[in-house]
Parts: C-alpha cells; sequence; structure tokens
C-alpha cells in the first residue's frame, strides 16, 4: 500500500480510510477469538458484516449503514492482496456493489429554503459554507485546497481532485469571491497554506473537522445531518436546474456523466417540467408524419 501512494495510485486519506477499516475487523477478530487466516470463511464475513451494520447504526450520523458497502469493499481488496501473495486460498469476501452506487439514497440536495436557513447561521464557517455551495468540492479536497490554486486573474479555482486525479477548473461566483477576499486579506496567507481554517483554532482542518462543523452548522439552522456531501449534491442539482447540461456539470466535479445522471438529474424537477413541455408542444413524431402525408397526397401540378 506504500508503494501505490509513493507512486500516485493511493491517496493518504484513502489509506487512512483502509486502517480504519482494518481497525474495525480487528476489532471484530478479538471479539470472535479468531486469529488464524484459515478461519476466515464466507459465512465469518457475513457475520461481520451483521455485526459491523449494528456499530454504525449506533453512531449518531449513520446515514443508514451506507457505510458498510465501504467496509466490504476495502476488505475485498484487501484479501485480494493476501490471494496474490498465496496466503489465502480463495477471497472470502464477497462485494456489496459498489459504494455509492444507490440512486435512491446516493444524493440528499438541499433545498432553497435549508439553503437560506444555513447561510443566515453560517457565523464564523460563512467561508466554508460557502466555498462547499459554490464549488460542490468533496470534503477532502475543500479542507485541502489552497490559495495558489486560486485564480485571481480568470476568478476560477483550478484544483486536481484527491479521489479521481480529474483537474476541475470552478469558476468564483461573486458571493464566493468576496468571502475569499476578505479571508485574505484578514490573514495575508502563503501561496501553500491552506483556505479553510478552523475559525476557532486558525489551524488548517482536516475532513472530519470540517464534517463535525458543517453539521454542528445544520443543527444551529435546524436542517439535520448537513454533512459536506450534500453541498456537493446540491450544487450539483443547481447547476442542472439552471441549464447545464450532464456533460458540463460532471466536468465541474471532476465526475462522470453517468454518475450524474444517475444521482442528481432525477433531482430536477425543472428538468422533469422542461420534458413535459416538449411532449405537450403539438410538435413530434404524429404531427410530422401527418404533415408528411398531408403533403404527398397534393397532386403535382406543372406550372406553365
Amino acid at each position: 500500500m506504500r508503494q501505490r501512494i509513493l507512486l500516485g495510485k493511493l491517496t493518504d486519506s484513502t489509506w487512512q480510510r483502509y486502517q480504519q477499516t482494518v481497525r474495525v475487523f480487528e476489532n471484530f477478530l478479538n471479539e470472535s477469538g479468531v486469529s488464524k487466516l484459515l478461519d476466515i470463511d464466507h459465512p465469518f464475513i457475513e457475520r461481520f458484516k451483521v455485526w459491523r451494520l449494528e456499530k454504525i447504526r449506533e453512531k449518531k450520523f449513520s446515514r443508514g449503514g451506507r457505510g458498510l458497502a465501504l467496509d466490504i469493499a476495502i476488505l475485498h481488496r484487501l484479501f485480494n492482496v493476501a490471494l496474490e501473495s498465496e496466503m489465502v486460498a480463495k477471497n472470502p469476501v464477497r462485494p456489496e456493489g459498489r459504494p455509492g452506487d444507490c440512486a435512491e439514497r446516493g444524493a440528499q440536495p438541499f433545498t432553497g429554503e435549508k439553503l437560506r436557513k444555513l447561510r443566515q447561521a453560517a457565523n464564523e464557517d460563512l467561508l466554508g459554507y460557502l466555498l462547499l455551495r459554490w464549488t460542490g468540492l468533496r470534503g477532502s479536497d475543500a479542507v485541502c485546497l489552497t490559495w495558489a490554486e486560486i485564480d485571481w486573474e480568470a476568478l476560477e479555482i483550478n484544483r486536481l481532485t484527491q479521489k479521481r486525479k480529474k483537474r476541475v477548473v470552478l469558476p468564483i461566483p461573486q458571493e464566493l469571491f468576496f468571502a475569499l477576499e476578505a479571508e485574505r486579506n484578514k490573514r495575508m496567507p502563503q501561496a501553500n497554506d491552506r483556505v479553510i481554517v478552523n475559525p476557532r483554532t486558525g489551524r488548517a482542518m482536516k475532513r472530519p473537522r470540517l464534517y463535525y462543523r458543517m453539521v454542528a452548522l445544520g443543527e444551529r439552522a435546524g436542517v439535520p445531518n448537513a454533512h459536506p456531501h450534500r453541498y456537493r449534491d446540491t450544487f450539483a442539482v443547481d447547476m442542472l436546474a439552471r441549464g447545464a447540461s450532464p456533460y458540463h456539470v460532471a466536468k465541474l466535479l471532476g465526475d462522470t456523466v453517468t454518475t450524474v445522471e444517475r444521482h442528481y438529474a432525477p433531482f430536477v424537477k425543472e428538468l422533469r417540467d422542461r420534458t413535459r413541455q416538449f411532449m405537450e408542444n403539438g410538435e413530434g413524431l404524429e404531427k410530422i408524419h401527418c404533415t408528411n402525408t398531408a403533403h404527398s397526397d397534393v397532386p403535382n401540378r406543372r406550372i406553365h
């Protein structure tokens, strides 16, 4: 794994998530009294899934236990390494589908009213709120964004995303620009300093701290479960509602068109209304057929 990190194939944040899953699985092994790889078979993994789901749901922000799919995906990959190294005869972990592939639960955009409440309650978290609101950056990218990645002349944010290693170029709207400019004038930061800092300590924030502060902001605003990724969902749906194509939204997010169409487009009422207008405007295959038929019934007349 360390070699993959050095080669740029695995980010530090992903490796940290791997370690979290390993610690959880180790706890289950200890509770079960299992210490040999030979004792880890498919039924054992199924018992782990039940145990892990119960542990996840005990947490305040469990989001229905969706983290289980990621834990299982990580274990499957780790046991693949063991299989390649001939440490096990076969992989006992069967994936639970790709994490985040559930279209019904994948996106949770804020409504306009909830955005208004969040903005009013932001206070010292206003810059974090605006950055997430107007960029759709993942939490891992938001906390690592540096001042060097802001182009003040072009009014753009230019960043290589951590998860997919895709470059995103994001226009900076006026509201976010004013907040960034005020923060820069107040702190006079170096180019490599992080844009978002903990307003209480002035130190760079890590992803868990950003998560905590955004959820706390939501509680102040009366908006439950306002975690950072919901701002990404909101940004995508908002851009689609404003008329951007799935292709352009995918470019802004550093994601795929398939993901945008699957997870975000179904939430955009404006797209459905526009489709309804197309269906009711009286122009379509049947009208075209009738028009062509009428034209074909007119006898050809030669003009002398």
